[in-house]
């Protein structure tokens, strides 16, 4: 048995969980498309009428979500207690090398070029993507944050069990913020690309980096998925794919314009 088949095994089970997230909203989204560019084509694209549709997120999807976390959360201890064992120097090196995908080093600069790049060649589909990709990830760290310092889980590292919390203290490990940023930044990028090669490396870079987070025991199994699942929505959300609970982004992300401080909330009988 490989080093990290233990690893790949419980997080092949999470993708129960941070697939569906995305694919709850991408038939809706992808029913409304009407053209595509070619499929060489890397520029960012709107297609007509994208914008406006949105899956709306029921009560349900969020129970099930936190369900199948808690079901995940069974493999916690057996998977840190099999990486435990069979850390390597090698495997270190690679893990500490992946996991900079997940933080400010690489997700700003991306989102600054995008900015950048858009501004200058005066791109306008650019310029959205790189204010998307923005609110994506401030959402993203606001969440995570939010949510580490009400559970205030304990980490691997901690020589503590997978169901040790200390609410009220950032340095917790659910949800792992790598990871968050990682698909909130990926989903983000992919979901405004069009080759399925792109949107394959995007999504499986920040696999990647939810694999190192548990290499390093840094975070459990669940810690991961869960991050993946918050990242995947705050992008889904902030590109108006996603409304939830009726709430939905501001306006200027999704038809474009000036910015303003403005959100859409409808009712649902």
């Amino acid at each position: 048995m490989s080093r990290l088949a233990a690893v790949a095994l419980a997080l092949a089970a999470g993708g129960s969980l941070a697939a569906p997230a995305g694919a709850w909203a991408q038939g809706a989204a992808d029913s409304a498309l009407t053209s595509a560019p070619p499929p060489d084509s890397l520029a960012p694209y709107v297609p007509s009428g994208a914008r406006a549709a949105g899956h709306s997120i029921h009560w349900y999807e969020p129970l099930a979500v936190v369900g199948g976390l808690g079901f995940l959360s069974t493999l916690d201890q057996p998977v840190a207690n099999h990486v435990h064992s069979h850390r390597s120097v090698g495997g270190q090196n690679v893990a500490d090398a992946w996991s900079r995908f997940g933080t400010p080093l690489v997700y700003g600069p991306v989102t600054v070029g995008v900015l950048a790049g858009g501004l200058l060649a005066r791109n306008h589909d650019v310029t959205q993507s790189g204010l998307r990709l923005a609110f994506s990830l401030a959402l993203a760290g606001v969440a995570n944050q939010g949510l580490k310092a009400v559970l205030g889980r304990e980490r691997p590292d901690a020589n503590g069990s997978a169901f040790d919390f200390d609410p009220l203290h950032l340095d917790a490990a659910f949800p792992s913020g790598h990871t968050t940023m990682a698909f909130a930044m990926a989903t983000s990028l992919a979901d405004d690309v069009h080759p399925t090669w792109a949107k394959v490396g995007l999504y499986g870079m920040a696999t990647g980096v939810a694999v190192s987070r548990v290499y390093q025991e840094k975070h459990w199994v669940s810690d991961v998925i869960g991050g993946a699942v918050l990242g995947i929505a705050s992008a889904k959300f902030a590109s108006g794919r996603w409304k939830i609970f009726g709430l939905r982004a501001p306006s200027f992300l999704i038809k474009g314009g000036a910015p303003a401080v403005g959100w859409q909330f409808t009712f649902h009988e």
